[in-house]
């Protein structure tokens, strides 16, 4: 080795004799159902929503109701919107979504989710975009529980000398 001169990474994999062979990444394919529509599952915190998107004219509705009755507060539909505003997709599909389980704001965080599984599923291409943008990353952060001999999880009774 002392007699070759290594100019490049391939030509030092050469002279240790390493052969490497890279992997490919994974090729993704459409997921769809027999009705054309692209199903997923988004969760946070204790809420759990069940997606389905297909092509149409941007309508969302959540457990039956319409976006604006079910989610009133502004931030939470904008928080359920960021995934299609990021994929440039805002009018393009509509959202049929039920929803179960925790608060209002766990709800809205679980439909994001699997709004932006969903598009994966429908639009393989988009994944990059989506995953740059944090959309299919679980937020896995739930409440903690409490603890024996304490008020709360980590809240501690007065303390006191007498």
């Amino acid at each position: 080795m002392a007699d070759q001169e290594v100019q490049t990474l391939e030509d030092l994999g050469d002279a240790l004799g390493v052969t490497e062979t890279v992997e490919e990444a994974p090729v993704r394919v459409q997921k769809l159902d027999d009705h054309g529509r692209a199903y997923a599952t988004g969760k946070r915190k204790d809420a759990i929503a069940r997606v389905w998107i297909k092509p149409g004219a941007g309508r969302i509705s959540v457990n039956g109701r319409d976006i604006e009755t079910y989610f009133a507060r502004p931030v939470l539909r904008m928080i359920l919107r960021q995934p299609l505003i990021a994929a440039e997709r805002k009018d393009q599909y509509d959202v049929n979504c039920t929803v179960s389980g925790g608060g209002l704001s766990g709800q809205a965080g679980a439909v994001r989710h699997g709004i932006s599984k969903a598009l994966t599923y429908y639009e393989p291409d988009l994944r990059g975009v989506l995953k740059k943008g944090g959309f299919l990353t679980r937020d896995s952060r739930v409440v903690e529980r409490k603890k024996y001999g304490k008020a709360k999880a980590r809240k501690s009774f007065q303390f006191s000398k007498r």
